[in-house]
């Protein structure tokens, strides 16, 4: 598989967890999901100005964060994408 399509399948699987998942009413979960959507966007950027691998490591930190913040109870998620996380 190369960077692009590498790239591709990250953009897509968050685009789905983030159309999945609600954050909790507080200023800490707010600040999480805020980092996750700013790498998430710097990913597309990325992605459309052909630099995969920057946008392929956009999303992981964008995951990451998501991750984290679904560990420390800051975020739920659907069934659907619950597969993605470690928690």
């Amino acid at each position: 598989m190369n960077i692009k399509v590498a790239a591709e399948r990250e953009m897509k699987r968050m685009e789905e967890i983030f159309n999945n998942i609600k954050i909790s009413n507080n200023k800490k979960a707010d600040e999480f999901y805020s980092f996750a959507e700013n790498y998430f966007m710097d990913g597309k950027y990325f992605f459309g100005k052909k630099k995969y691998i920057e946008s392929f490591e956009a999303f992981i930190i964008s995951w990451a964060y998501l991750d984290i913040g679904l560990k420390l109870k800051l975020f739920k998620v659907d069934k659907s994408v619950k597969k993605y996380f470690t928690s």
